[in-house]
């Protein structure tokens, strides 16, 4: 059965929790892996959710911000343990969009040494992905998307599962009117949601693009999907979280909820 193992559910500043990433398992266990954190616990959080980095050899990259980006770096240092060994077999492929890419490849020019940078375009390749391409990724024909970000640009993107569903991923702004033809009537839709409604003065998620609990479950009733994850979440009450959390969302929303935690598996 197919799976979405939650390997992150914060934000950037969250301590409590690691950054939102996950990955998408196959019916043959193979995963895409989609955003990395901010940084080592990336490598962590794989081995805690018991995911042999081996079955990895697809990232997708959200955009450019440093809570979803700088775990590659890290994945860079322990794929290169696994090339140099012969205990990785293929190559680590990361899609991303151009602006992205030409900033990955700056940086990292920039901060990791040789041995590491002459793994890029030899058995970590970059593929620059266009709004709306589609691309054949393991048995998924997986449809980049611009989300119409309004701080950087930001690519999500749409895709059947072997089950027949189809799942959508947008990133970590509030969901744009200019997606809904691509959204509306799917099964899974990810979305995040910063805070409470009750927590929106505190926390201000709206100058910071994104949105409450009670706006993004108003967002999914509008597409009429059926299952709604929320996620890129503050870590304020992490033990009530779920709970709080479903209860809001149970107000405007009519189809299935989930709030994971940090290493949650949900089958698809």
């Amino acid at each position: 059965m197919e799976k979405l193992n939650i390997l992150g559910t914060g934000h950037a500043m969250t301590l409590d929790c690691y950054n939102t990433c996950f990955t998408l398992e196959n019916n043959e266990g193979e995963h895409i892996l989609v955003d990395t954190g901010g940084g080592l616990q990336i490598i962590k959080q794989l081995r805690d959710a018991n995911i042999d980095f081996r079955k990895i050899h697809h990232i997708i990259l959200s955009h450019k911000h440093t809570d979803h980006i700088l775990g590659m770096f890290w994945i860079m240092r322990y794929s290169q343990k696994l090339f140099s060994s012969n205990n990785y077999e293929g190559n680590l492929n990361v899609y991303m969009h151009k602006e992205l890419e030409s900033t990955i490849r700056k940086i990292m020019f920039e901060v990791l040494p040789a041995k590491f940078t002459d793994l890029i375009d030899n058995r970590i390749i970059f593929h620059i992905v266009e709004d709306k391409e589609e691309r054949k990724i393991l048995n998924y024909s997986i449809k980049f998307l611009d989300v119409q970000a309004k701080k950087v640009r930001q690519f999500g993107f749409k895709t059947t599962l072997e089950n027949g569903k189809t799942f959508v991923f947008l990133g970590d702004e509030t969901f744009s009117e200019e997606l809904r033809d691509e959204v509306k009537d799917a099964d899974w839709f990810l979305h995040e949601a910063m805070c409470l409604d009750s927590e929106a003065e505190e926390y201000k998620p709206y100058e910071k693009m994104h949105s409450t609990v009670k706006t993004a479950s108003e967002i999914a009733e509008s597409l009429n999907v059926k299952n709604l994850l929320l996620y890129h979440s503050n870590d304020n009450d992490l033990k009530n979280r779920k709970r709080l959390y479903t209860e809001e969302a149970k107000k405007y929303f009519s189809g299935n909820i989930y709030v994971p935690d940090d290493l949650e598996i949900i089958r698809l």
